[in-house]
């Protein structure tokens, strides 16, 4: 939507198209990686648009939002992100500007795990006001889910995993360029405690086998910025094959969408 003119739009929009709204973050990755991992999120939901396009359902993608949901990494240097209230707002702001004009027929693509809760109360606003059903298509949980089938199911065990698979592959199919493999460290850093107990994750301790919640964020459990997977094992052409699925998958879920008769 960033490259249309306005006199384009005027009798593009008028033809009622789908709209992606690509949302990212920009957090840590690991010492390897770019942290503006939004661009990945954009250059993904340009290419289903493409793709839904080509195959007859006239799609276009609003300008991507780069700053996630605040969850876990407020202690990166760099890192921006937004408060569940104010990621919620601009979400919201967003959707209501294509609704004046008529773009009521909308898919939100995640980029960006911290961001589920919040666009689900968003779209489940605009659901019970009677307003529309705007879907959700979180990118880089279908690609993990897809990850297996890819590489296969040992291999993905290895690989999946915050700083790795399936986002680490992707990058490196997507912009080689921006990869720093050669900052990945021998070995990681060893996490840190909580209460006394070890990390189960970023937001839980484990006690006993179970897991408690704590209020934690990541550079205690993570403090390269990487969670259990090895980015070493990570490769562009896994990451082609994960894009070119995702587009499918997105594409077809595109049209499905439209045919539907969406609000």
């Amino acid at each position: 939507m960033g490259e249309i003119t306005g006199g384009e739009a005027r009798a593009l929009y008028a033809r009622r198209p789908v709209v992606l709204l690509p949302l990212g973050s920009h957090e840590d990755q690991g010492p390897h990686a770019p942290m503006g991992d939004y661009l990945l999120a954009e250059a993904v939901a340009e290419r289903i648009a493409r793709r839904a396009t080509e195959a007859g359902t006239e799609t276009v993608v609003a300008p991507v939002l780069p700053f996630g949901k605040a969850d876990f990494f407020g202690s990166m240097p760099g890192g921006i992100a937004l408060s569940h209230r104010a990621f919620a707002l601009v979400l919201t702001e967003m959707i209501e500007a294509l609704l004046r004009h008529g773009l009521d027929r909308i898919v939100v693509l995640n980029g960006h795990g911290g961001n589920a809760p919040a666009i689900h109360d968003v779209t489940q606003s605009f659901m019970l006001a009677g307003r529309g059903v705007f879907p959700c298509f979180y990118l880089w949980k279908v690609a993990g889910a897809l990850l297996p089938a890819v590489v296969g199911a040992e291999a993905a065990a290895r690989s999946a995993g915050h700083g790795a698979d399936p986002l680490g592959s992707i990058a490196m199919h997507l912009s080689p360029g921006r990869m720093r493999m050669d900052l990945l460290p021998e070995r990681p850093s060893p996490p840190g405690t909580m209460l006394g107990l070890p990390f189960a994750g970023w937001g839980a301790v484990s006690f006993e086998g179970a897991e408690v919640n704590v209020p934690a964020e990541y550079d205690l459990p993570s403090p390269d910025g990487m969670g259990t997977g090895d980015p070493r094992l990570c490769r562009a052409e896994t990451g082609a094959a994960l894009v070119e699925r995702l587009v499918a998958i997105g594409a077809g879920f595109v049209a499905h969408y439209a045919g539907q008769g969406a609000n």
